[in-house]
């Protein structure tokens, strides 16, 4: 049977996945200063963008649509529902609460970092700079991911390995998507993927906080009446 009260981010993963985050971060803030009211690719996205935008043919367009459905309102409202019912299912609330949190936050700061940045791709109204499908999909991986990790028995380094890869897969996939339909550059996607990384283990933490505090009260407080 799960235990209700396993926190999402266990201890053993703070580690390895703050330094990753602290490092995700600083990429995003970089990226962001040097593409900052641009609205043309940069050397790295030109090595890129020429040979792959607009350029992909069935039956990999068919796989690019697909994946970008997904991170569509639409689609990214049915896997979230559907990651959550898993969740409760499997009795992990902790779980549940950080795949609606993680990724509405890590959608949020690519929304707010949008116009931050100010940087567009086809035209002045189409903000770019992050990736909001990237980062979407990088942190439901990541939260479904930790779920995983924090099972007994399941070593530092081997759930550390486990949540990154899973983050780099669904990151990658959708950063490809992405390009290969032209709706971003490839260090929009980069950056979609670092805001991830870099929001979610801290959602993850918070979500543990919050959650610990009542039973830490409960517990001041049979203290209090032992006294």
């Amino acid at each position: 049977m799960a235990d209700r009260s396993a926190p999402v981010l266990p201890p053993s993963l703070r580690v390895s996945l703050g330094p990753v985050a602290a490092l995700a971060a600083l990429v995003v803030v970089v990226l962001g200063i040097l593409y900052a009211g641009h609205g043309e690719p940069g050397t790295v996205d030109g090595w890129v963008v020429r040979p792959t935008a607009d350029s992909v043919r069935p039956p990999w367009r068919y796989v690019a649509l697909t994946l970008d459905s997904l991170g569509e309102p639409g689609g990214a409202v049915m896997l979230v529902v559907a990651t959550v019912t898993g969740c409760l299912l499997l009795r992990r609330p902790r779980g549940a609460v950080l795949v609606v949190v993680g990724v509405g936050v890590a959608v949020g700061t690519t929304t707010m970092l949008k116009h931050v940045v100010g940087r567009t791709i086809h035209g002045d109204d189409n903000l770019s700079y992050p990736s909001g499908h990237t980062a979407f999909a990088t942190a439901l991986a990541y939260a479904v991911a930790l779920l995983v990790a924090g099972r007994p028995g399941l070593g530092r380094a081997a759930g550390a390995s486990l949540v990154l890869a899973a983050a780099l897969v669904a990151g990658a996939a959708m950063g490809w998507a992405e390009v290969a339909l032209s709706a971003h550059y490839p260090t929009d996607a980069l950056g979609g993927w670092c805001t991830a990384l870099a929001v979610t283990p801290v959602t993850a933490w918070l979500v543990d906080r919050t959650a610990d505090r009542p039973s830490r009260r409960t517990a001041g407080a049979g203290r209090r009446e032992g006294d």
